[in-house]
Formats: structure tokens, C-alpha cells, sequence
């Protein structure tokens, strides 16, 4: 494993200019603590929600939901892979304390890539085209603030976040690369909720059906 801790004065400059906001002020701290803690929480929850509001017969949204679902998790184990060839310190272990704010604990590992930025660009890029706009623009949006708020809470870089988002979009690129071997699988699960191309509609809906 090579060990960098190298800094450059991009990150060095940026981090201090958006850890510097921290602590300031307790709504904006709980905001970007939430966002910053728990990103795969709120994807699940969106997950589970669009799964079930989305129309029962429709099988390519939720396809692009498992596809979304899954860049996420490739971008992870890209990650794993990264962090075991290069360990970058933390940066709350190579800066003098009193010169940034720590929001969360967090234990000094890998700081390069970021795990939750490339979980969430991921997830949103992988619905990038595929799927109705407000979910892509929801998951797109909260993976920006994912980025901003892992620098802001004081235990990334911003390269750190800005590779996690390479790392994610890539990942959702390779998946759909491989979108008909997941389809079957996307297919077996919507018929056990019964939905999909043969699932039964209310009567209202077929009426305002086009």
C-alpha cells in the first residue's frame, strides 16, 4: 500500500474556505451533519418510496432504480480496491488542531475516495436519462450536498469528494453496460410486488390511462 500526505493548495484552501462555516451556526451544522452521516439512509428511503409510487405497471423505471441501486454499490467496492492500494490520512490527522472543526467522530482511515460521495453520484448518475426527472434530480441534488457537506463536517478533501463523483459516474456507466443481465432480476422482483407489465389496475387509472 503506497501512503500519501501530500496536500496541494486546491485542497488545502478549499477545505479550510468550507470547514470554515462550520460551527457557526446550529441549523446549518445539523443540515450538513444529517447529509453527511446519513446519504445511504435518505437513498433507501427515496428508493422505497419511488419503488412503490411509481405507476405498477411500469417495469423501466424500477429497472432504473435497481440500476441506480447498484452503481452505487460498484462505486463502493471501487473504493475498497482504491484505499487498499492508496491511504491518504484524513484530514482532521494532518492539520493543526484549532485550524478546523470537526463536526463528526470518525476514524482515521482512508480519506481518499469518498465513500459517501461515490455511493451518491453513483445512485444519481445512474439514473441520469433512465429515470423521471424528479427522482434523477433529487438524487442528483443530494449528492452534491453529500460533497460539500463531508469537506464541510471537516473529515474529507475536496479531491477526496470530486473523485468520489468520477468514481460514481463511472460505476453507473459500467452498470448499464450490463443493464440486460439485471433486467431479468429487476423483472422477478417487480412480479413478487406484483407489478409490471401484466400487473392489474384500478379501474380509475385505466380510465385516465392514455
Amino acid at each position: 500500500m503506497i501512503h500519501s500526505a501530500l496536500l496541494n493548495p486546491f485542497d488545502t484552501t478549499v477545505y479550510h474556505f468550507i470547514n470554515g462555516f462550520a460551527g457557526r451556526n446550529h441549523i446549518l451544522d445539523a443540515v450538513m451533519v444529517f447529509f453527511a452521516k446519513d446519504a445511504l439512509e435518505i437513498y433507501a428511503a427515496l428508493f422505497i418510496i419511488a419503488w412503490f409510487v411509481l405507476p405498477k405497471k411500469d417495469i423501466d423505471n424500477r429497472h432504473a432504480l435497481v440500476m441506480a441501486g447498484l452503481s452505487g454499490v460498484l462505486a463502493l467496492i471501487i473504493n475498497l480496491v482504491i484505499a487498499h492500494i492508496w491511504f491518504r490520512p484524513r484530514p482532521f490527522t494532518v492539520f493543526k488542531k484549532g485550524t478546523f472543526t470537526q463536526l463528526v467522530p470518525h476514524v482515521p482511515d482512508a480519506s481518499f475516495p469518498s465513500d459517501h460521495a461515490s455511493g451518491s453520484w453513483g445512485f444519481a448518475a445512474g439514473s441520469w436519462g433512465k429515470q423521471q426527472k424528479w427522482i434523477s434530480y433529487t438524487f442528483t441534488i443530494i449528492a452534491v450536498i453529500v460533497m460539500i457537506a463531508r469537506v464541510f463536517v471537516g473529515v474529507h478533501y475536496p479531491t477526496d469528494v470530486i473523485g468520489g463523483m468520477v468514481i460514481g459516474i463511472i460505476a453507473s456507466r459500467v452498470m448499464w453496460k450490463l443493464s440486460r443481465f439485471v433486467l431479468p432480476i429487476t423483472t422477478f422482483v417487480a412480479k413478487m410486488f406484483k407489478f409490471g407489465p401484466q400487473a392489474k389496475v384500478a379501474e380509475h387509472e385505466r380510465s385516465v390511462a392514455p
